[in-house]
């Protein structure tokens, strides 16, 4: 056969012509490029694909794989970003794809830059949207991409540290095993978790741009129930606790455990009325929440929200924020029998949230009230612990104030604990905890709807002067009592005494 050479690759001389033919051009780089313009549209695909291009592109990065010159990386990198448009949707042209072994030459592109640290990061780019576009097609085409990069070739790309390379590999692993549940089994299993793992790793360093992150880890933790053994992958140490395997380094956690969270968190409160919470899901949070609530040492004054940079806090905090969440979706979810705000109250979540509340003390404002009336000692601030990051009060309110919204058994449950007064003192504004106030009329309002017993005591509190504190009276608000109903609500003082006209 004879051949088109340059001093640095060899290309058969009927690869040449096809491609200078099919874009009417005189020079192989710019056919390419002429090709690429054409396959930007559905038309343009169209006819490319009756010409039967793609295979003679594949025939073109097979030589070109071959050759480690600049000139020769220049071209494969092109061709792929013809191959990318070509299989963009265009069924002929992505069956011809898997016909003609283009997995595999793709594969070829990858090893003939190594798939490193040093890697040629716009071929590995290019070459993964390609995998990606014909992964789309259907089943056939997912097998051919999984079966030839499981679980090599993905951990390869996985420890990549680039978001161009992170986000298409995350879409080809999402299409693949979507629906699939031998595939998911693969990736939950050691090989797999390797692979997630690396990329929640790159996700943590250098983030993404698109959404298929985020549509992988929502699969996999949400969906499929994954989330216990992929938060112990990104760990050091393998230690049971709490109902869920973490692995922890010298009991505290890693930053990339904190990074799951967060997104996992960001995933669920946009889609409240979407995602499924599994009850093993559920549980492992709590776990991981009372884990790291046993590890601060509550000794360091907030400095600001989350992220913190002590990973510790911050899965502390995302932690609080994912619990509040999946209580809101009870609501949501009132037919189901046993959904995971119920497996979380029978789980101690609700004392948990009052012992937190009741270490931190009151807010500063009512502190300062009750060292004025009680003397200066009357708290002694060496026995209370400190909000570790800003907000951390006000999510413990967040998560008590969704728990008993419309749930009697909780609402009295917080009486019972004496948690009413408690709640009551939430309802402040505090530099520490932004929205502290709203959090907390929302919770008393929560306590008080539907619940006699509760407006009782609120009522009584009130009466015996237990209220008559900055932390109620001087927000404007006061607690007045129906005498038909015996009913007590919170109402807004100015807005009761305004004339109307002022």
């Amino acid at each position: 056969m004879e051949s088109r050479s340059s001093s640095e690759f060899t290309v058969p001389e009927n690869v040449f012509e096809r491609l200078l033919a099919a874009a009417n051009s005189s020079s192989l780089e710019e056919a390419l490029e002429l090709l690429t313009e054409t396959s930007r549209t559905y038309y343009g695909r169209s006819d490319l694909a009756s010409m039967h291009v793609l295979p003679t592109v594949l025939q073109l990065s097979r030589f070109l794989s071959s050759s480690s010159s600049s000139s020769a990386r220049y071209l494969l990198f092109s061709s792929l970003r013809l191959l990318r448009n070509l299989c963009a949707g265009e069924i002929s042209n992505q069956n011809s794809f898997v016909r003609e072994n283009g997995i595999e030459v793709v594969a070829m592109a990858f090893e003939s830059v190594g798939l490193g640290f040093d890697s040629d990061y716009s071929i590995v780019r290019a070459g993964l949207q390609v995998l990606g576009n014909v992964s789309l097609a259907g089943e056939e085409h997912r097998s051919a991409v999984w079966n030839w990069h499981f679980p090599v070739g993905f951990l390869q790309i996985a420890r990549i540290r680039m978001v161009e390379v992170s986000d298409p590999l995350c879409m080809i692993i999402y299409t693949c095993s979507k629906g699939n549940h031998e595939r998911i089994g693969e990736l939950s299993g050691v090989r797999g978790l390797h692979i997630l793992a690396e990329i929640v790793r790159t996700a943590s360093t250098v983030g993404f741009h698109e959404d298929w992150f985020k549509l992988l880890l929502s699969s996999i933790c949400f969906e499929e129930s994954h989330f216990p053994q992929l938060f112990s992958e990104l760990s050091l140490l393998d230690i049971g606790n709490n109902g869920c395997n973490v692995k922890c380094g010298d009991n505290h956690f890693t930053m990339e455990q904190a990074f799951l969270l967060s997104t996992l968190g960001e995933c669920l409160n946009k889609k409240l009325a979407e995602i499924s919470v599994s009850n093993d899901f559920a549980l492992c949070v709590l776990g991981i929440l009372k884990r790291a609530v046993g590890i601060l040492d509550w000794v360091s004054k907030a400095k600001s929200g989350f992220p913190t940079g002590s990973a510790a806090i911050d899965v502390l905090g995302y932690s609080l924020t994912i619990l509040r969440d999946i209580c809101a979706q009870d609501e949501m979810r009132s037919s189901e029998k046993d959904n995971s705000a119920d497996v979380l109250l029978a789980s101690g979540l609700i004392e948990l949230m009052l012992d937190l509340l009741r270490d931190l003390g009151p807010p500063v404002i009512i502190k300062k009230s009750m060292s004025s009336e009680n003397g200066e000692g009357y708290i002694s601030s060496n026995l209370l612990k400190l909000c570790p990051y800003k907000g951390f009060r006000r999510d413990i309110v967040g998560v008590i104030g969704n728990c008993s919204y419309r749930k009697k058994h909780v609402q009295d449950k917080i009486r019972q604990k004496n948690g009413i007064l408690l709640l009551l003192q939430q309802c402040v504004i505090d530099e520490e905890n932004p929205f502290l106030r709203e959090w907390g009329i929302w919770t008393m309002r929560s306590l008080l709807e539907g619940n006699i017993e509760n407006q009782r005591e609120v009522a009584q509190l009130e009466v015996q002067g237990s209220v008559d504190v900055p932390e109620f009276a001087a927000l404007g608000l006061r607690v007045e009592v129906d005498p038909r109903t015996g009913r007590a609500k919170l109402v807004n003082v100015a807005a009761a005494e305004k004339i109307p006209g002022d």
